[in-house]
């Protein structure tokens, strides 16, 4: 007999081959028919797998939302994909996974590509599958079953795949009725769990096979896939939230910045939209002289064999543009570089530059910690398909940060920047975010015990911190997710529509320090490695500003509005007071523009209004006479009525960096 550990701490003996399904029917009617999966020591498992020793058991149902989401989610994509392949005969497929928010699967249409026109037929199709509620079966079957099995269906990419997985490894496909695909599992017990009403179709794209573009292009179809119709609705309002807010169409109806093929992933800001990057760069300056950071430039260009010496090369090569040390060749003839010049390359990160820095001079302990910051700009070579607006470019500026420190010094250090990272959030209109621990990955340097010290310093800074409660509360670990070289803790910023954005990082570092010799003389006169910090709060620029845009939906806080004012006249007689008040305006310190077209002010109005003008100050004959304004604020139709005077202060004093209050 099997020992069976459920969650209460209660034990069931039971015959070897019993399922988690047997177990939840014994337990009562009412967890049967409410159970679709099974944790079995931790792993996900389908509820029919047969158990076949001691287990800590824990049966999961809807409740249990990220499990039951994954689960249905999964269930989808397998639904779809059997739909598709009804529909339209002679159809390969390729890969299906969940996302974060639903799930897609690559085809290889026989005739043509699939359009967004064919999305509804596919729901209805799936729709009729889910309700045949056909089980979801699992089967294991030998790699050479599967290649022919594929071989035989015609399905080239699946066969392709399936012969180059290992010899030996427990290989498992799952049926829904006649329908079936390879597939690791786990799923729920049938299609007919799945409501038919809870997911969507979204789009269509092309896609490489296995992600390369010599290979054939796909069609993917994505879909968003929920519990229930209200997630759903809830899921569909936020997009069309999220499509109102993109900070592509914002940034063009405000004039902050545009982006064009000749430097792709490289944004152009505009004077609108590097007023908005000044007025981040200048907060965070502040930030970081008060908090006793000393600002440092380094190179664009460094030599390869520094990043190879870093670790870098090995492990970011593909990532990096490189670029030979050589002058091209002018003559007509011939290649225009040799390919046999030692190679540099734009740098990815600031961090190894920081190091030549720390090493410049002998540093003593009681020279740290030295908090070295630089708004570094840096290249990545992302993938074109990779890229997104100013949220993923290749080009970008990072509110870069090395504290280089004394192991005593560590958990206090990070402490201090948890705290400076809570007071920029908060100063920044966001106050719900996340703190996660990402722990060692699979392939990493270092021994183990570092890689204990290090994470658990990071545990303790954060609970050493004043982080609110309720941000402690949600803290949570991701195990793998750590560097190659550092644990890290992670901030996830929610935005106002429920979005999360993984921005701020710290990393304790013991790796490169030792790898670029980077030391300090203890108080014991001996030679000791500095642990280096490696910090960010914004992340890039480029993306918080993005983040921003779609935060704020364009209404900035008034210290961060490109243009803070503008004097628009109802008639050309008071073309001289606009002047007037736009002139005093300026002296205060306020962003100011004046708008003297002969158009109605209705028409003003409103195409200020979609420029994201926080403040309209309308003047006519009237106002000028009595030395006043009419104040229009952005998403309201009331007016007040004020003296030259009460404006100028009342603005000053709203445009005030929260740091400066």
């Amino acid at each position: 007999m099997l020992s069976i550990t459920l969650p209460d701490g209660s034990v069931r003996e039971v015959a070897p081959g019993t399922t988690p399904a047997d177990i939840a029917a014994a337990i009562g009617p009412g967890l049967a028919k409410a159970a679709i999966a099974a944790r079995v020591d931790g792993e996900l498992r389908d509820l029919s797998r047969p158990l076949t020793g001691d287990a800590r058991l824990a049966l999961v149902t809807q409740k249990d939302e990220a499990d039951a989401l994954e689960l249905a989610r999964h269930d989808f994509a397998h639904v779809m994909a059997e739909a598709v392949q009804h529909l339209f005969p002679g159809t390969q497929i390729t890969f299906g996974p969940a996302t974060e928010d639903g799930f897609y699967y690559d085809f290889a249409p026989k005739d043509r590509p699939f359009t967004d026109e064919d999305l509804p037929a596919i729901e209805a199709e799936m729709r009729r599958i889910i309700a045949k509620n056909e089980p979801f079966t699992r089967e294991v079957w030998s790699r050479q079953q599967l290649i022919d099995q594929w071989k035989q269906q015609g399905e080239t990419f699946k066969a392709e795949w399936a012969a180059e997985l290992p010899e030996g490894e427990e290989l498992t496909i799952y049926r829904q009725g006649e329908w079936l695909d390879m597939c690791r599992g786990p799923h729920m017990p049938s299609t007919g769990r799945l409501d038919p009403a809870a997911f969507k179709l979204t789009r269509v794209s092309g896609a490489y096979w296995r992600g390369d573009q010599k290979n054939a292009m796909l069609s993917r179809v994505y879909g968003t896939g929920w519990l229930s119709k209200k997630q759903l609705d809830a899921h569909l309002t936020m997009l069309e939230e999220a499509a109102k807010r993109d900070h592509r169409k914002i940034g063009a109806e405000m004039d902050l910045f545009h982006l064009q093929s000749e430097a792709q992933g490289s944004v152009f800001w505009h004077p609108k939209g590097y007023i908005l990057w000044r007025q981040m760069e200048a907060y965070m300056r502040r930030r970081l002289d008060a908090a006793d950071y000393a600002e440092v430039k380094t190179p664009q260009l460094m030599d390869a064999r520094q990043w190879e010496q870093s670790g870098h090369w090995g492990k970011y090569r593909e990532n990096m543009f490189v670029v030979p040390d050589e002058i091209p060749n002018v003559e007509d003839e011939g290649a225009v570089l040799s390919g046999d010049a030692d190679l540099m390359a734009l740098k990815p990160m600031n961090c190894p530059a920081h190091v030549l820095i720390f090493k410049q001079g002998i540093k003593s302990y009681r020279d740290l910690p030295i908090r070295m910051a630089e708004f570094g700009c840096c290249h990545r070579n992302e993938p074109h398909g990779a890229l997104h607006g100013i949220m993923r470019v290749r080009q970008f500026t990072q509110d870069d940060a090395h504290i280089f420190v004394r192991e005593d010094q560590l958990v206090e250090e990070v402490r201090k920047f948890c705290e400076l990272l809570h007071s920029v959030y908060q100063d920044l209109g966001f106050t719900d975010y996340a703190v996660k621990l990402a722990l060692r990955p699979e392939k990493r340097f270092g021994s183990d015990e570092m890689w204990d010290r290090s994470e658990q310093e990071l545990r303790d800074a954060v609970q050493a911190s004043n982080l609110p409660d309720d941000i402690k509360a949600k803290f949570e670990e991701l195990p793998g997710e750590g560097a190659f070289y550092a644990p890290k803790l992670e901030f996830h910023l929610t935005d106002a529509i429920g979005r999360t954005w993984q921005v701020g990082t710290i990393q304790s570092d013991r790796v490169l320090p030792d790898r670029l010799d980077a030391s300090y003389v203890g108080e014991d006169g001996n030679r000791h490695r500095p642990v280096m910090l490696h910090r960010a709060i914004l992340g890039t620029f480029e993306r918080f500003i993005g983040i921003l845009i779609e935060h704020h939906a364009g209404r900035f806080p008034l210290w961060l509005s490109p243009v803070q004012a503008v004097v628009a006249t109802i008639v050309s007689d008071a073309d001289d007071y606009a002047h007037e008040v736009a002139a005093t305006l300026r002296a205060a310190g306020i962003r100011v523009e004046t708008d003297l077209r002969n158009e109605k002010i209705n028409y003003k109005v409103r195409e200020h209004s979609v420029a994201k003008v926080p403040n309209l100050l309308v003047v006519g004959k009237r106002e000028a006479e009595e030395g006043k304004v009419a104040l229009r604020r952005l998403g309201s139709q009331a007016q007040q009525f004020l003296t030259l005077d009460e404006v100028v202060a009342m603005l000053r004093e709203e445009a005030l960096p929260p740091d400066q209050r």
